[in-house]
């Protein structure tokens, strides 16, 4: 019988596996198309494309050790092959070797000088080893190249952001998007647009760039900000509640939802917010800076202080928190320790307004106005509601101004105005025209002053002046001390007519007859220290024989139950503007205020007024007193503690009593 024969096995066809596996891999199918790599690989080891194509294919996979192997391998048994060293390029560059990537790409271009991507990815590494203008220079010769190559324009576009050519930036991401919608582009042209100053477009990209990828951190972030520095503080805080719940172990994001949820004054959760950041990142000083802000604000003065510190422990050049800690020194009534803090801040950067301004206030606050009025002109300079107006008159210092037309101009809030205004007569001494731009409301109590030449409202035509100076710019003007503050009381009164159209009225209301003014505009930035809930002033209310009149012109949705069962004569629809309150106070006998213009107002005309202050107060009531020089015929009964109210109530309504015996 015949030996059977043996027959060899057909040896599969590796041009023809090598073609099936490429399409698998372009389709996506990565599974299949690493199989026929690895079959490939079985059959010729050496083999360039099946080990260059798998190597691409694990640094798809995140694999990049692997995949460096495999295209090292690739070259070393051909290294002529251009794509393979700019891909090796990539696959280091993902390890962070981008000098190693740079070599890569070279090689490639070396090879390949028409290649594109390689000059693309050479660009890259570029921009990632710092050296900006030859990033530059290379995403240019790839887009020549290739003038529809979007990823290229893009990191142009982010390359000449960096380099602070924000237009130039701004064309290339335009370029780059007419070829193809793109998240991270529409994302990139938000933040481009926002550096110009172009807001609502910037926030109408970030939200096309959600469209695409809703759940993108970085983008809802930054869109985030966008609504912070708008102060629209509840969207920003749902912006960066959405990253957390994509991102919730970046700290950073954690921060952000912070300082968020402390403009809402929500400020336990904000803390709490602050927490987690610091659980995240420990060694992260701003979020001990903005944690220590919260802690300032609640009045938890020692453990603010101690976040400044851990913060400058960890960054000893952070100017803000400098800042900040000596803004906390100052309401512990350690002010040389704070101006100290505030001049280590200016050490560091001597153009600080916020240390220049908050020096101005500790200054001022314990009498020192010769430092503290000097200071306080950087007001203008802090990133804030308050901007300077661009007149091209310059601004009065003190010189003489006979012959010349002088404008007065207030700048912040009622009260202010109303304190500032008192150096009008001495303006009026230098000689010239004077002409007053007020609020509206004041403008009929202004009226009694003599000599004004025009009263303006703000957005009004001016008429022609020559020098210009802010109402709260005088006290620097007239080198004002403690000492010399001009308080000629009464400075102010209301006009003939409006007492007589209020006598009638106030005849009706028996004696003592007491003002009252509980809260101010919710708006006012200190306005959650300085405002009263109206039940806590139940002991003032339960003071027999007194008749209690309210000022207040607005009432709080939280005063409406104590409201209705309050003793309290109410005027609020027929006081029109401050000239009818000043006509109703001069019929009182005593105003009890919280830190509003009514109070301001009641000590301009005089009339005895008993201020109630936090223990976190105003600059203007200086530290520790009971009278204030700026108005003589105010007592000041101060919070003895932060938050405690009660107390200091309490000591109104024994004067009270006495008072109304």
């Amino acid at each position: 019988m015949a030996a059977p024969k043996h027959t060899s096995q057909p040896q599969p066809d590796v041009a023809a596996l090598i073609k099936r596996a490429g399409a698998h891999h372009g389709r996506g199918e990565l599974d299949t198309a690493e199989a026929l790599y690895r079959q490939i690989l079985g059959i010729n080891p050496g083999h360039f494309d099946a080990l260059h194509l798998c190597g691409v294919l694990m640094q798809q996979r995140g694999r990049s050790r692997e995949a460096l192997e495999l295209i090292g391998k690739a070259l070393a048994a051909n290294e002529r092959g251009a794509a393979a060293h700019s891909n090796y390029g990539l696959v280091l560059a993902a390890l962070g070797r981008n000098e190693e990537a740079l070599a890569s790409y070279d090689r490639a271009l070396a090879l390949k000088p028409d290649y594109a991507e390689a000059l693309h990815n050479r660009g890259n590494a570029l921009a990632a080893l710092g050296r900006g203008a030859e990033a530059l220079a290379s995403f240019e010769a790839a887009i020549a190249l290739r003038p529809a190559y979007a990823p290229a324009l893009v990191n142009r576009a982010q390359v000449l952001d960096k380099l602070g050519r924000t237009q130039e930036a701004l064309e290339a991401i335009e370029r780059a998007l007419a070829l193809k919608p793109d998240a991270a582009a529409l994302t990139l042209r938000g933040r481009l647009l926002r550096t110009l100053n172009r807001n609502a477009e910037a926030l109408t990209s970030f939200t096309f760039a959600l469209a695409l990828a809703p759940g993108d951190a970085d983008t809802l972030v930054a869109r985030g900000n966008m609504h912070y520095a708008a102060k629209a503080f509840a969207a920003a805080l749902a912006d960066y509640d959405s990253a957390a719940s994509t991102r919730p172990d970046a700290a950073p994001i954690h921060n952000n939802r912070g300082n968020a949820l402390r403009e809402l004054g929500r400020h336990q959760e904000a803390l709490a917010a602050f927490e987690r950041a610091i659980a995240l990142k420990p060694d992260y000083a701003e979020v001990h800076n903005n944690r220590g802000n919260t802690q300032l604000e609640l009045g938890h003065l020692a453990e603010a202080l101690a976040d400044y510190d851990r913060a400058l422990a960890l960054n000893p050049d952070f100017a803000d928190a400098l800042v900040n800690r000596g803004n906390a020194l100052h309401h512990l009534g350690r002010e040389q320790d704070a101006i100290a803090s505030f001049d280590r801040a200016l050490a560091l950067n001597p153009q600080l307004a916020e240390a220049h301004w908050n020096k101005g206030l500790a200054c001022l606050a314990f009498g020192d106005f010769t430092r503290g009025y000097q200071e306080y002109e950087w007001r203008w300079k802090r990133n804030g509601e308050l901007q300077p107006r661009n007149f091209t008159q310059p601004q009065w210092r003190g010189e003489d101004l006979r012959g010349g037309t002088i404008l007065l101009h207030a700048e912040q809030g009622f009260g202010d105005t109303i304190q500032f205004i008192r150096y009008l007569p001495m303006v009026m001494a230098r000689g010239g025209k004077v002409v007053l731009e007020i609020p509206d409301d004041l403008r009929p109590l202004i009226t009694q002053f003599d000599g004004v030449a025009a009263i303006a409202r703000r957005g009004d035509a001016l008429p022609p002046f020559d020098l210009h100076c802010p109402l709260m710019s005088l006290p620097l003007v007239f080198g004002t001390t403690l000492g010399t503050v001009p308080a000629p009381i009464p400075y102010l009164s209301p006009p003939a007519e409006r007492i007589d159209r209020w006598r009638a009225r106030l005849a009706e209301i028996k004696r003592p007859r007491v003002g009252l003014v509980w809260s101010g505009k919710p708006t006012h930035k200190n306005d959650r220290n300085r405002s009263i809930v109206l039940a806590e002033l139940a002991p003032l209310l339960a003071q027999p024989g007194v008749s209690f009149v309210s000022l207040q012109k607005d009432y709080r949705d939280t005063d409406r139950a104590a409201l209705a069962k309050a003793p309290l004569v109410r005027l609020d629809a027929t006081l029109l503007d401050f000239a009818d309150t000043a006509a109703v106070i001069a019929g009182l006998d005593l105003v009890i205020a919280v830190d509003t213009a009514v109070a301001h107002l009641t000590g301009a005309m005089g009339k005895p007024l008993w201020l109630l202050l936090p223990a976190i107060g105003d600059w203007r009531w200086l530290l520790e007193r009971a009278d204030s020089p700026w108005y003589p015929s105010a007592r000041l009964f101060r919070q003895p503690r932060v938050g405690d109210w009660k107390n200091a109530i309490a000591a109104v309504a024994r004067e009270l009593a006495l008072f109304a015996r």
